[in-house]
């Protein structure tokens, strides 16, 4: 089930995958989300993926619709493919998962025969910054990030600004739709704009 160490899926336009919704959870490439799954059509996804690829698309639930979690509630239109690297299953039936964060993709919701839904998928293509404007926005996150940590962090001095972007939003207690809206943001360099305003704006 796992993906070879160092590689990502290789995903065709428009594969499908089971959609989980869940209300102001957003799955981060390269980041392991730990879940419980109790409602018993989620208890059925997982038992369906347990013998094939084990894709879970990770989409919050709109801000103004969490109180219809129970049901079919809207989302957003961008989330984020994961993987599931290692379940518990508890003897009541219930999981205990974890999911790695692949990548973000745009999702549109697929008619299906199976209790939870399901969403065609495809990869949101990023824009990386290059030249002087990246090294000036990863030394900028790179200050952000130390600077809300409450442990010390030894951040990699080689990682990119696209991760260290998403490591600062992750610091920041934003409202659903403007998380969902840095998120969905395709060019790096925007949404490492974005993330370093609303940190200097929480001071």
């Amino acid at each position: 089930m796992s993906t070879p160490e160092g590689s990502l899926p290789s995903v065709r336009p428009r594969r499908v995958a089971p959609l989980f919704p869940l209300p102001k959870v957003f799955l981060y490439p390269s980041v392991v989300l730990p879940l419980h799954v109790f409602e018993p059509r989620y208890r059925r996804m997982v038992e369906d993926l347990l013998d094939r690829q084990g894709w879970i698309v990770i989409s919050p639930i709109r801000a103004g619709f969490e109180d219809q979690a129970a049901g079919a509630p809207p989302v957003y239109p961008v989330g984020g493919l994961g993987e599931i690297v290692k379940h518990t299953r508890l003897p009541d039936g219930r999981f205990l998962i974890t999911l790695a964060g692949l990548m973000r993709v745009r999702i549109e919701e697929v008619p299906c025969e199976t209790p939870y839904r399901q969403v065609a998928f495809e990869p949101l293509h990023e824009v990386q910054p290059d030249g002087e404007a990246a090294e000036r926005l990863r030394a900028e996150l790179r200050d952000a990030i130390l600077e809300r940590s409450e442990v010390f962090l030894e951040l990699p001095p080689d990682l990119p600004a696209g991760p260290l972007s998403d490591l600062l939003l992750q610091n920041l207690d934003l409202p659903v739709d403007r998380m969902s809206a840095a998120f969905a943001e395709p060019v790096v360099q925007k949404r490492a704009e974005y993330a370093l305003a609303e940190h200097r704006a929480r001071r």
